[in-house]
């Protein structure tokens, strides 16, 4: 679900040739050298995809190698910043090189911040809404013209748990997947009568590096509580993408208890229980 500091390196793609003539669907994953990414990524390699993974830092070229390993099927990695328009291109002319549309992509990619908002630096800040907010925007933007122009396709946006509740002291991340539930719901509604269907997934804290990333893994009650397993996310999401859910809830019973109280519990309570776990010193 995150993606790395950014890098300078040009994006990189490395097809495998002949996929195309073998008639599997391809997909695009985005964030995914690990994590719920990397689980997503491996989803659509078990169920006979190809399939385009995209992230930022090195590992991208690893992972793609162990989920061709895994699957057998074409796994091409692609190395880009998606906080720049220029990244978000360069992503969608390697996904147009390979010859075929999209049959489904999850635009997975993201980060955050812990700590409060007047002492957390102000780039680090901007740089989640630049990935999680405006580099969603823009590739939906290309990929769903696409769609709509054929009249088929499917979207996973990974959203949150966290787009429920103001975030006390994860007040920027929290309000970025508040912002890519409300878009992945109104397009839902604006394409209701097309081809293509949107997904939300919306994972509680996950066993990932999100929070290790994010400064909270050791001094909150969140970073250090026991997490839900991001291959069960990935699948949960995927099978729900397959059946043109709109929205799944991700995670175990805890996360799914924890997303029913959100719908009931007033605003200023959910700042104040977000408090409770996100507040740096929590964890003691």
């Amino acid at each position: 679900m995150t993606e790395q500091p950014a890098s300078t390196s040009e994006p990189t793609a490395v097809p495998s040739p002949g996929s195309a003539r073998e008639g599997r669907p391809l997909a695009v994953v985005t964030g995914a050298s690990s994590g719920i990414g990397l689980e997503l990524a491996r989803q659509f390699v078990q169920h006979d995809f190809d399939v385009v993974v995209a992230a930022e830092d090195a590992e991208i070229a690893v992972a793609a190698a162990v989920l061709r390993a895994e699957g057998g099927t074409d796994v091409t990695p692609v190395q880009v910043d998606l906080r720049t328009a220029e990244g978000v291109d360069d992503l969608y002319s390697a996904i147009s090189a390979d010859g075929r549309p999209i049959a489904a992509i999850a635009l997975n990619a993201g980060h955050g911040q812990g700590g409060a908002f007047v002492d957390t630096d102000l780039a680090d800040e901007l740089s989640i809404i630049a990935l999680n907010v405006t580099s969603t925007v823009r590739l939906a933007k290309l990929v769903l013209r696409d769609m709509v122009a054929r009249d088929e396709g499917r979207v996973l946006v990974t959203s949150s748990i966290a787009s429920t509740m103001p975030g006390s002291f994860q007040a920027v991340y929290n309000a970025s997947k508040s912002f890519l539930q409300s878009f992945t719901e109104a397009l839902q509604d604006e394409l209701k009568d097309t081809g293509v269907t949107l997904t939300s997934l919306m994972p509680g804290p996950t066993d990932t590096d999100f929070f290790e990333r994010a400064d909270m893994a050791e001094d909150t009650k969140v970073g250090t509580s026991k997490k839900d397993d991001p291959a069960q996310v990935a699948r949960q999401g995927f099978d729900a993408l397959m059946a043109g859910r709109a929205r799944v809830v991700g995670g175990g019973l805890t996360t799914k208890v924890q997303e029913a109280a959100a719908k009931v519990m007033p605003d200023r309570l959910k700042a104040a229980v977000h408090r409770q776990v996100a507040e740096p010193g929590s964890a003691g």
